[in-house]
């Protein structure tokens, strides 16, 4: 018999490569879409249907798990400008404690919340940060990073004291097509069009999108109820990152080293005159902090216990770039 899995978030960049991996594998989906979005890269797809409502309408999301054995809840707010708002944290906290009520109730088989790897503290490359260390996203003063934590701890009670059956996956930074916003595919973007004049001294984890989706699945199919699981691959710091994907995609990489404090000192500059204008920044404080960070986290659980794919990072990037190009992101204006 084929499974439903209710998706919701499905329109987004790792919801569009989740339902090509569920299509994949033979499952039924009923994806939860807003009601003013027109969700084009999924319109085509057989096997699917549409339930339109608010992830903030305890009965749009209890109706729509109706008949679904299975669950992942991928629909989140990323905004980190403004890092404060009230709609960040209703989305993020509100929206999941109605997905875990509604689990609930119609007693679905597997939930699988799809959260952030800076649930975890952040390493190093020599030392990473895995699902053993303490949240520290806190210092950014990020909505975004602290609902999304939030949310993961209401996730866990639920598990623990309504014995919920939910699994969690953290992905890191993702890159590869279908990124219809786009998202990380504004980095390549903008190294396309000769916007990234230079690099911090920070940088990240990242993973190949369909890898991360294929560790959804697997997730949903074999991780262990109120385990979480980072979902990542390569740790790079940006000059690394910025000189792999200009390779890639044949444009010359940024030259120029900026310091913390210049970086710091800039976004606090353009901070300063937004506000002036009454408008928000491009670059904000906190964006500017986490880029001289090193977000470097280790994906080896992952790996051993949901068999999450290691695909090389220049797929990933080709497969972004292809797409974007594809789909009229990449001019030269």
């Amino acid at each position: 018999m084929t499974k439903k899995v209710l998706l919701t978030g499905a329109d987004g960049f790792l919801g569009n490569n989740i339902v090509r991996e569920l299509l994949n594998r033979g499952y039924e989906i009923r994806a939860f879409i807003e009601p003013t979005r027109q969700p084009k890269t999924l319109e085509d797809l057989p096997n699917i249907t549409f339930f339109r409502g608010d992830l903030l309408n305890p009965a749009d999301v209890t109706h729509a798990t109706e008949g679904c054995s299975l669950i992942i809840h991928a629909a989140a707010n990323t905004t980190i400008v403004p890092a404060r708002s009230e709609i960040i944290r209703r989305v993020n906290l509100d929206g999941t404690l109605n997905i875990i009520q509604a689990a609930l109730q119609n007693e679905v088989e597997r939930l699988v919340f799809i959260g952030t790897a800076n649930t975890f503290s952040f390493g190093s490359k020599e030392n990473p940060g895995h699902e053993g260390t303490p949240y520290s996203g806190a210092q950014y003063g990020l909505d975004y990073m602290d609902s999304k934590y939030e949310a993961y701890l209401a996730l866990m009670k639920a598990v623990k004291e309504d014995k919920l059956p939910a699994v969690v996956v953290n992905p890191t930074f993702m890159l590869g097509p279908y990124d219809v916003k786009p998202s990380s595919g504004a980095m390549i973007v903008n190294l396309y069009q000769g916007k990234v004049p230079g690099y911090t001294n920070g940088g990240r984890n990242y993973i190949y999108v369909k890898d991360a989706a294929c560790g959804v699945v697997n997730a949903l199919e074999k991780g262990k109820v109120g385990e979480s699981y980072i979902l990542g691959n390569q740790n790079l710091s940006y000059k690394e990152a910025f000189t792999l994907i200009a390779n890639t995609i044949g444009v010359p990489p940024p030259k120029i080293y900026f310091p913390a404090f210049v970086t710091k000192a800039f976004a606090l500059i353009l901070t300063f005159f937004a506000k002036l204008r009454g408008t928000l920044p491009n670059i904000s404080f906190p964006m500017a902090q986490i880029a001289c960070d090193e977000h470097y986290f280790t994906a080896a659980k992952a790996v051993r216990e949901i068999d999450l794919p290691q695909t090389p990072l220049s797929i990933a990037i080709k497969e972004s770039y292809e797409w974007l190009r594809d789909n009229g992101y990449l001019t030269k204006d």
